[in-house]
């Protein structure tokens, strides 16, 4: 077995009034403040389709977290057993990879205004995804 290394380069960053991490909603629909996905200048034509209404999944690196991590009490509840972080949504693990479904507000050129996103001021973005419908968006 092969470990390869890969290089993955962001295409932005969050604006947020998030800034620590133990304030910050466990999942960006409990409580998120409104947000902003800033994009560099050299992605905006794959912004082109995205409008107000839509819903996206968004990629981030979890810049501040730790990956030497493999189990957590889930929620950071101690009275829960622990869990493999791979069954988990623990922002600690060995590539910490953000997954976020949100829901865009705003679109101003290379900006998008989001509800519902739970990362922290300057987290790096690595992609966005559209929320696929299973029968109609194939």
């Amino acid at each position: 077995m092969s470990m390869d290394t890969y290089m993955v380069a962001p295409i932005g960053w969050v604006e947020s009034p998030l800034t620590d991490r133990d304030q910050a909603p466990k999942q960006g629909d409990e409580g998120s403040p409104e947000a902003w996905l800033v994009f560099e200048e050299r992605v905006r034509e794959g912004l082109a389709d995205l409008r107000p209404g839509d819903v996206i999944i968004v990629l981030t690196w979890l810049d501040r977290a730790r990956r030497d991590v493999l189990s957590v009490h889930p929620r950071g509840d101690a009275g829960r057993p622990r869990q493999g972080v791979f069954s988990t949504r623990s922002p600690d693990r060995p590539n910490p990879v953000g997954l976020h479904r949100v829901g865009v507000l705003a679109v101003e050129g290379t900006r998008l205004r989001v509800r519902d996103l739970e990362a922290l001021d300057g987290t790096p973005v690595l992609d966005v995804k559209p929320v696929l419908d299973r029968d109609t968006e194939r």
